[in-house]
């Protein structure tokens, strides 16, 4: 239970599929209950472990997960978020992940993928931009090397 303990401390007791909380209590066999993803599909990503609830790591299994964008944000076009984490994790930059007809709209969404990031790719410094473009805001996630 070490590993396990060590991991879901790091990451706040939160499944990085899903983002929702992870219960310590839970059994381990518990499709709610906490499990440790390592990221043997992506060799050169700096974190090898993350805490997944059991049934959101075996529904992915192998795979590269898809990260869904809350419903509740207005985005258009928005980018998938598994690759904009690896490409931004290899090679730090910039990246437009999507538009919003508002700024308001572009506003909470970039408060949500900020605090998402540090979930997704802990220790990953990302910041969100805001720019106007077309009658509408471009949302762009950017950060530094590590």
């Amino acid at each position: 239970m070490g590993l396990l303990e060590d991991v879901a401390e790091r990451d706040g007791w939160r499944c990085w599929v899903c983002d929702e909380p992870v219960d310590p209590d839970k059994s381990v066999n518990d499709s709610l209950g906490p499990s440790v993803d390592s990221r043997t599909a992506d060799r050169k990503a700096k974190i090898a472990e993350r805490l997944a609830h059991r049934g959101c790591n075996s529904r992915k299994g192998a795979v590269k997960v898809v990260i869904a964008w809350p419903d509740r944000l207005h985005v258009v076009e928005p980018a998938p978020l598994s690759t904009v984490a690896t490409r931004l994790e290899r090679k730090g930059g910039r990246e437009m992940v999507a538009r919003c007809p508002t700024k308001r709209d572009a506003q909470e969404a970039a408060d949500w993928l900020v605090d998402r990031f540090s979930r997704l790719v802990p220790g990953l410094p990302v910041t969100a931009a805001i720019e106007p473009g077309g009658g509408q805001f471009l949302l762009i996630l950017a950060t530094g090397r590590r």
